[in-house]
């Protein structure tokens, strides 16, 4: 049963020590706090831009409360307070239009936060505008994308919940896209390239949808995403894409349909391993790291990463799958030295 008592909320805006900060500079000065949320779900009117979220969790009885926002991003994972309790946690957000895929609708205004989890109580919350963010832009197809509908979920919508404050993900992957059709839209490397600050990751997995494209182009266009990403100081990460669940009949993935060899025999994970070695561009190997939790799950156990049971799909992953998937997108982050252990989230 969902716990939210709105009398006792209204006396803790008062009272808490999170102070509220203003609004946009240019409109009557309106609380960004807990006036903002009804029991489900908040609103806050600000302009596209990154922004902290702290919130206060818990409260008389027991509880246990997730936040998700946006289009169905994962930005705090569920987190239980016994009763009597509360727990203050941090996030940082990414807010934008289009909110979700750049080629998808706008969205609504503002940023949205939805409250979930099988017993959700916020005691209070503030947003203010992020200073000192480190940026993660993620460049990638429907295996890593913010997607818009239940069931599906891509790794880059889940990555958010691993990361504590002062670390945002602008996830400007979008389904259907190739090496090729990328590059070539100015909705998607046209409009993320002019956003890249120095200093921020670019982490870049395309390859599911390069089904005909050939080696040499495939080669050349992750290198042309490289060196845009170099030219305005930011760091790219090749990453190699998430395998397919084509089982072989001795139970492993070893076939060109799940290890993403295309229909001219280009091994493009090869490809992407090949060119961050000759660019000396740091790589995450999770074409070999999804393949080997896969076959280690088998051929039942691999539904549930999978969208098998809902869909019959063998490429797009589950929520759950999706989560999994992005723990080990953070775990490669903080091996390789690329974001520092105290922001992110363990679990």
């Amino acid at each position: 049963m969902r716990r939210f008592n709105i009398a006792l909320l209204a006396a803790l805006t008062l009272s808490t020590a999170l102070s509220t900060a203003p609004a946009q500079a240019h409109d009557r000065r309106t609380p960004l706090g807990i006036a903002n949320c009804t029991a489900t779900a908040c609103h806050f009117d600000v302009p596209p831009g990154t922004y902290d979220v702290t919130v206060r969790l818990g409260g008389e009885s027991a509880a246990s409360t997730a936040i998700t926002g946006e289009t169905r991003r994962s930005l705090l994972p569920e987190t239980a307070t016994p009763a009597g309790r509360t727990v203050t946690r941090s996030f940082t957000v990414n807010v934008r239009t289009p909110e979700g895929e750049p080629t998808g609708p706008d969205g609504t205004p503002g940023l949205d936060l939805t409250l979930g989890g099988t017993a959700p109580a916020l005691a209070d919350i503030r947003v203010t505008p992020a200073h000192h963010t480190r940026q993660i832009i993620l460049i990638g197809d429907s295996t890593v994308c913010d997607q818009p509908g239940d069931p599906y979920s891509g790794w880059g919508q889940q990555l958010p919940q691993f990361l504590r404050k002062g670390v945002s993900v602008a996830n400007y992957a979008d389904s259907g896209e190739s090496t090729v059709t990328y590059l070539e839209n100015p909705l998607l490397w046209g409009t993320v390239q002019p956003l890249i600050h120095p200093g921020d990751l670019v982490l870049v997995q395309l390859a599911h949808n390069d089904k005909t494209t050939d080696e040499a182009t495939y080669r050349a266009n992750v290198e042309t995403l490289i060196a845009g990403i170099r030219d305005k100081g930011g760091r790219p990460v090749l990453v190699t894409p998430i395998v397919r669940r084509w089982f072989n009949a001795d139970g492993t993935l070893n076939n060109n349909t799940a290890l993403l060899v295309n229909g001219l025999g280009v091994d493009l994970p090869g490809v992407v391993r090949s060119v961050a070695a000759a660019e000396g561009v740091t790589l995450i190997d999770l074409t070999a790291q999804t393949k080997a939790l896969v076959e280690s799950l088998g051929v039942e156990g691999s539904k549930a990463i999978y969208l098998y049971n809902e869909k019959k799909d063998n490429t797009h992953t589950s929520a759950h799958g999706a989560t999994v998937y992005a723990g080990l997108v953070r775990d490669a982050l903080v091996a390789r030295h690329l974001l520092p252990e105290d922001r992110v989230r363990v679990g």
